[in-house]
């Protein structure tokens, strides 16, 4: 049960398609509480997205779910999560620093700088500040730690695991924001950008895909933003000149 504006739906989703696993989407639209209705709480009772009901067991947090999936499913690649043990438990830690990390700054900051009007909500400049703050010095511990060494992937791997969707699916929310401003933030972390990169070819046609939910949200803001500019230019122009003699 999904909605594909959230990072952690994505990312299930994601890693269902690349590895051919059949599903039944069910969208539930955020924006209209339709995960605080009954019919949702009875497979999740902390209403949060995503989660997944397989026959009679019932599952949600993103990175458990995509552990399940891994383990349950025959034919997804050892790579995605290894049965190596030491490779796993890195896995484990990538995905334990990305919710108490990268999550923490990447989301409050694109929701209050870009995603809370659409919601009917106030912007708050001074949680995106903060939000900002975290945000970059995660992507400076992703640049500098999680892919240091040669390797094309998390952790120095040759292809991805789990952690790499997960991660990239929540870095893929910062194309919603000004041009400016993501340049701003991603522009300095060259290694970050090709990790993208690499993880989008390794899992086309469906890395476009998973995220065209998100590509037609920016188009949507840049108009927006081309309107606004469009009004305010206009407005100047209309003010009376006042006259200094």
């Amino acid at each position: 049960m999904p909605d594909r504006m959230s990072q952690p739906s994505r990312a299930v989703i994601f890693f269902c398609k690349v590895n051919g696993i059949e599903y039944e989407e069910i969208k539930v639209h955020i924006p209209k509480g339709q995960h605080l209705t009954p019919e949702f709480e009875a497979i999740n009772l902390m209403q949060k997205l995503p989660a997944i009901a397989d026959g009679r067991f019932k599952l949600f947090e993103s990175h458990a779910i995509l552990i399940y999936l891994a383990c349950a499913f025959p034919g997804v690649a050892d790579h995605w999560y290894p049965a190596d043990v030491f490779k796993r438990s890195k896995i484990h830690s990538v995905l334990d620093w990305h919710h108490s990390n990268l999550r923490r700054g990447a989301a409050p900051y694109v929701f209050n700088t870009t995603i809370a009007p659409i919601l009917g909500r106030p912007l708050n400049p001074q949680v995106a500040a903060e939000a900002e703050i975290i945000l970059s010095s995660s992507l400076s511990k992703l640049e500098s730690f999680w892919l240091k060494g040669n390797g094309r992937f998390l952790l120095g791997g040759n292809q991805p695991s789990i952690a790499d969707l997960s991660l990239v699916c929540e870095l893929m929310q910062l194309e919603v924001l000004d041009e400016k401003d993501r340049t701003r933030l991603l522009g300095p972390h060259k290694k970050v950008q090709q990790w993208i990169e690499n993880t989008r070819n390794a899992t086309s046609p469906h890395f476009d895909e998973v995220h065209r939910v998100i590509m037609l949200a920016k188009e949507r803001q840049q108009h927006q933003r081309l309107k606004a500019a469009k009004n305010e230019g206009g407005s100047n122009m209309k003010r009376p000149l006042v006259s200094r003699m």
